[in-house]
């Protein structure tokens, strides 16, 4: 007599599975407000960056990049305004990198685990959201007066470190963070030293994600204005005077925009100050080109 074993449930597999209705009304409106809210984002964007090229493209020359500001529209440049930025964001970006770094590779890879270690790293977030005019008022207090800088290129460059430094260690703890415990426990076990193992391996394996944050940080000073505005930066500097000293007075494309934006004539508000929008916006993707094309290419090559 044959014994008949009892039939299997049938499987359903994933490409039979069909969602709920309402779930897949619920996803397509949310996809959808997510694409409108990026559409609009993006023709807000447009539209400015089109206004201010339409006013601005008029005012581009060769004598308004190399002319020092003047009173009158069709005279004024913004040399000191270029060469005090590059001055300052050299100068951050050398402050900056080994300072962030070493401090997010101290605090990952050999700090103690306690409650002075999560303290620190709570404060470095908080620090990280603290409005920018806050930093101006602590650069004016202790490189102004209390460490006697005066209103100089180094107070900016440092006021713009400290204003982006915390920024700088958090993305450098979650990009050394990202690079697999494995590589670590490698180097271990063939005998280097902890250190050699953070120099010779994690951190290079973290460089790209850390350049990163670099280039976040670096487009966030270049266009600030209230910090160096309150630390000390001039709306115009004289003829004679190239702010790539670190003890003389600077000013920025920023600060020279909010200037020409104060004036009582048209031309300056309208199409000399959409002329130094364009010149700060080339130079902030000019940067973010270079530093791009240094992460890529080091990433080809690891």
């Amino acid at each position: 007599m044959a014994v008949s074993t009892p039939a299997r449930p049938r499987e359903q597999g994933t490409r039979g599975f069909r969602a709920p209705v309402g779930e897949t009304v619920r996803e397509k409106f949310t996809q959808f407000v997510l694409l409108l809210g990026t559409l609009v984002a993006i023709a807000v964007l447009a539209i400015l960056l089109i206004d201010i090229a339409l006013d601005g493209v008029g005012g581009l020359s060769l004598d308004f990049l190399t002319n020092y500001t003047s009173r009158f529209p069709e005279r004024t440049g913004i040399r000191e305004g270029i060469t005090g930025t590059l001055s300052l964001m050299v100068l951050v970006a050398l402050m900056t990198f080994p300072l962030g770094v070493g401090a997010a590779l101290y605090l990952e890879e050999f700090a103690p685990r306690n409650r002075w270690t999560r303290l620190l790293e709570t404060n470095i977030n908080n620090l990280a959201g603290v409005p920018s005019i806050v930093y101006g008022l602590l650069g004016l207090s202790v490189f102004v007066f209390f460490l006697g800088f005066g209103r100089s290129l180094i107070t900016g460059a440092l006021t713009l470190t400290a204003l982006v430094l915390p920024v700088v260690i958090v993305a450098s703890r979650e990009a050394l963070r990202a690079v697999p415990r494995e590589i670590r426990d490698g180097g271990l076990a063939l005998g280097a030293t902890p250190l050699q193992v953070a120099a010779r391996q994690t951190l290079p394996a973290a460089i790209p994600s850390i350049m990163t944050g670099m280039i976040l940080s670096l487009s966030r000073a270049i266009g600030e204005t209230a910090p160096i505005l309150v630390a000390g930066a001039a709306f115009s500097r004289r003829a004679d005077n190239e702010p790539w000293n670190l003890t003389e007075g600077y000013t920025a494309i920023p600060i020279q925009i909010f200037d020409f934006v104060k004036r009582p004539q048209q031309e300056f508000q309208v199409e000399v100050a959409s002329a130094a929008i364009i010149v700060l916006m080339v130079l902030l993707l000019i940067m973010n080109s270079a530093a791009i094309v240094i992460r890529n290419r080091y990433s080809r090559n690891r």
